[in-house]
């Protein structure tokens, strides 16, 4: 995903090449079948428009970590995000920049609200 979202669209050889260095045999494989789970789960597209074939992002990086953070708080904390947001809090520090962006979203969230 990491590529998909630096890069834009790839093909099969060129995530290998990226990853590993050289696009052999076994590894084209394991790519192209990571590719194609990837793919059952939505989280990218392929373009079979053109004689290669190239994979893009589904999802951008900030829809993925959201749907991967409220399924952990469906799974742990009833639906929650507060029992996540504490505890992440707690296990790091957070800078003075992030405490301000966090302050900012919160407010941003409280303006939304009729």
């Amino acid at each position: 995903m990491e590529l998909l979202w630096e890069k834009g669209r790839l093909s099969i050889r060129q995530i290998t090449e990226e990853l590993h260095g050289d696009s052999n045999p076994a590894r084209y494989a394991t790519v192209q079948k990571q590719l194609e789970r990837m793919q059952a789960k939505g989280l990218v597209e392929r373009d079979r428009s053109l004689f290669v074939h190239v994979f893009l992002a589904s999802l951008s990086r900030e829809e993925l970590i959201g749907q991967k953070l409220q399924s952990v708080a469906d799974k742990l904390c009833g639906g929650s995000l507060v029992p996540l947001l504490s505890q992440l809090t707690r296990v790091r520090r957070l800078t003075a920049k992030e405490r301000k962006a966090l302050r900012e979203l919160v407010d941003q969230l409280d303006n939304k609200r009729p």
